[in-house]
Formats: structure tokens, C-alpha cells, sequence
């Protein structure tokens, strides 16, 4: 029995010697940065290219992306009727805030505009409108001095001009880097559209996700029509921040879409792909209105 194993053990260390090992390399793949993007809803891997063919919608939970203000601008009007208004506005560093110029610089760089509102004339199915649209890819679509007076000029040029105003709204509130100037926005913003509603005009404001701070405290809630886009979170600061100033226990899901409709925040939620079919009914019930009159 000794010898049959021992004679075993030779074939095996003579096997081993005939036998080479196969050298596998192994070459890296490098995946380019932004090519797939996870749904914050239901964690699904997305090829980008395909969720910007399907208007930045998750096709497995419909969950909606944010969005850049120039494909939301592309998406809501007429194709070639847009016209820029103001353009020439920009964030100044009023406060000598460190580093701030560099983040602008990169704010412009990402939403390919030079400050995180774009707005303008245009037409949605033939019907003239003013229209304003925060981008978040701006620093977080933050409202500082040069927001505001934008959303203003905005505002009072539909005014002068007698046009719907439409605005959509995505933002993380007041640019801390301009203090005391960008919380003066809110009154400025909310002084013109009273004018505004003197007139009688129409003021749509669409709540996008997020929408949150100073501008949902001024002019994003202050609409005749309050339309919250579907996957929107509203509200003014943090559940966190919320729940340890007032030390109370917070409702579930308190700022999302769902729950501001059925408490009167919003009087609707439409899905992504109706938005432009929603703007164009109300704008003609709007002329109807002023045709009776």
C-alpha cells in the first residue's frame, strides 16, 4: 500500500512539471464617466444616452431625472421659437467669497449658460409666453443677485408685454455666497409678480425636483397655477433640519409631490411627457377667459 502511494506521488510531481500554467493578462477597461447614470428611485443602471432619448425617465419605476434647462427649454416650447432675454446678466462676487468665481466658472461650464436661469420670449403650440427655467446643474440652481434680477426683468417684461409667464423651478434655494443679497431676491421677486397679478395675467409655476429654500419661499409658490412635476421634492429647508428645530416627529414622504397636492400646496402633478400638452391647455382656457371678458 506504501509503495502504490508513494509511486502515485512521483507521477503526480512529474505531471506537475510537464504541465505549464497559462499566463492571463488581465487589460483594464475604462468606462467613460457619465456614461450610465442609477436611478435614485430604484437603483437601475441606465445608458445615459438612452435616458436623454427618454426625456431623463426611468423606464423601469418612471422615476424623473433632473433636467438641464436647455433640454427642458427644448422640450416645452416650440422648436425655433425660443428667444433669450437678459442674457447678459451675471453673478458678480459682491462679498469677496473665496473660490466662488471658480464655481461659477464651473456652473457654466456644465449647464452651457451663463448664469442658472434662462429665460426668455416663446411659443408653446403657437401661444406666446414668457418663460424662466432654473437649471441645477448651476450650482444647485441656487438664487443669488443675479437670479433674481433676472426672474424680476422677467417678470416685468411679461407684464409690460401682457404675456402668460411660466416658470419652472429647480433649485436648493439662496446662493450662500452673496448673503444678505440673495435673500433681498425673495421680496424683489415677490414685489413683481403682485404687479403681475394686478394685471390679471396668468403665472404657471412648475415645482421640479427639487425645489426647496428661498425660491420655493418667493416666486416658485406664489403661482395662480402650481403644477408640481412628477418625482418632485418641495419643501423650504431638510427634513433633518425641520424634525431638530421644531423636535417633532415628521409625516412620511412630507415633501414629496404627492403629499403637496393633497394638502393644497399644488394643484396638480404632471408626468414629464404631458407637461407641454398641460401648458398648452391651460394657456388656451387662459385666452378663452380673456376672449369672454
Amino acid at each position: 500500500m506504501n509503495d502504490f502511494l508513494e509511486q502515485r506521488k512521483k507521477r503526480l510531481e512529474v505531471f506537475k512539471k510537464t504541465v505549464r500554467k497559462k499566463e492571463v493578462t488581465y487589460k483594464p477597461i475604462n468606462i467613460p464617466e457619465g456614461l450610465f447614470l442609477k436611478c435614485d428611485q430604484c437603483g437601475a443602471a441606465l445608458y445615459e444616452k438612452n435616458l436623454q432619448i427618454g426625456q431623463y425617465i426611468c423606464p423601469f419605476c418612471d422615476y424623473h431625472f433632473r433636467m438641464s434647462a436647455l433640454n427642458r427649454m427644448h422640450l416645452t416650447v416650440d422648436e425655433g421659437s425660443f428667444e433669450p432675454l437678459f442674457d447678459g446678466i451675471q453673478s458678480l462676487n459682491p462679498l469677496g467669497m473665496h473660490g466662488y468665481e471658480e464655481k461659477l466658472n464651473i456652473g457654466k461650464a456644465l449647464s452651457k449658460i451663463n448664469e442658472a436661469f434662462l429665460c426668455g420670449t416663446a411659443q408653446i403650440v403657437g401661444s406666446k409666453i414668457a418663460i424662466g427655467i432654473l437649471d441645477s446643474t448651476f450650482m444647485m440652481g441656487s438664487m443669488g443677485s443675479a437670479v433674481g434680477e433676472k426672474v424680476t426683468r422677467l417678470i416685468e417684461y411679461s407684464t409690460t408685454e401682457k404675456l402668460p409667464l411660466i416658470i419652472f423651478s429647480a433649485s436648493g434655494g439662496a446662493r450662500m455666497q452673496e448673503g444678505i443679497f440673495s435673500l433681498m431676491q425673495m421680496a424683489k421677486t415677490s414685489a413683481a409678480l403682485l404687479k403681475h397679478d394686478q394685471e390679471k395675467l396668468l403665472y404657471i409655476s412648475v415645482l421640479t425636483n427639487p425645489t426647496t429654500g428661498g425660491v420655493a419661499a418667493s416666486f416658485a409658490s406664489l403661482g395662480d397655477i402650481m403644477i408640481a412635476e412628477k418625482s418632485s421634492l418641495i419643501g423650504f429647508a431638510g427634513a433633518r433640519v425641520i424634525k431638530q428645530t421644531i423636535m417633532q416627529d415628521l409625516p412620511d414622504g412630507f415633501q414629496t409631490d404627492t403629499f403637496q397636492l393633497s394638502h393644497g400646496q399644488v394643484d396638480l402633478i404632471v408626468h414629464r411627457r404631458d407637461m407641454r400638452k398641460m401648458l398648452h391647455q391651460l394657456l388656451k382656457l387662459h385666452e378663452g377667459k380673456q376672449v369672454a371678458s
